[in-house]
């Protein structure tokens, strides 16, 4: 299975999946690119040491189905089957939705439906809860929304900031995106 993953920062979910990838720990599969939306995202750097292609696809001065048409091009030309969302931080349009339909995936830290959009962290201290998590879920039209493939359970630690709740769980987002992918290029072999 061919999978593109799509990044906007630091890429460690990316790296993560690659890392999986290359070991055998995810048979049956290959990242074939990493696309950015920020030619100053450090994963790329980090995937191009790992001999993945990276490129960046800026945004800047274009629509959202303006840019989504070049990645969706760009995931076509490398035959991507599976689109992996780890750490992108622009709404994908319609059009991507439809053209990829079942077949985009993304990582987010929290248990959904709780907690959606930026800050999940922020809004899970401020909401008090005990316990927090990641969710692996497919991608719809809606904000963090889609059926649901993998969540995992952390627990929010009475002195926890949103600083230290974050790099908790990013070790378990890490995990758990591995573990749904999986399962998912399982099914598919």
């Amino acid at each position: 299975m061919n999978i593109g993953i799509l990044i906007s920062g630091r890429g460690s979910n990316m790296v993560s999946i690659a890392e999986a990838v290359i070991s055998g720990n995810i048979p049956g599969a290959k990242v074939s690119v990493v696309i950015s939306d920020k030619a100053t995202a450090p994963g790329l750097t980090s995937a191009a040491s790992l001999g993945i292609k990276a490129i960046t696809i800026e945004r800047f001065g274009r629509s959202r189905e303006e840019h989504d048409k070049e990645i969706i091009s760009e995931l076509k030309n490398n035959e991507v089957e599976l689109v992996c969302l780890a750490g992108y931080m622009r709404l994908v349009s319609p059009l991507f939705v439809s053209t990829f339909e079942g077949r985009i995936i993304n990582i987010h830290p929290s248990l959904l439906p709780q907690f959606p959009g930026l800050n999940a962290q922020r809004q899970a201290i401020e909401a008090g809860v005990r316990e927090t998590g990641c969710t692996v879920h497919y991608v719809d039209e809606l904000l963090d929304h889609g059926e649901v493939i993998l969540q995992r359970k952390i627990e929010v630690l009475p002195d926890d900031t949103e600083e230290t709740l974050s790099n908790r769980l990013i070790k378990l987002e890490n995990k758990t995106y591995v573990e749904a992918l999986q399962q998912l290029v399982n099914r598919q072999n």
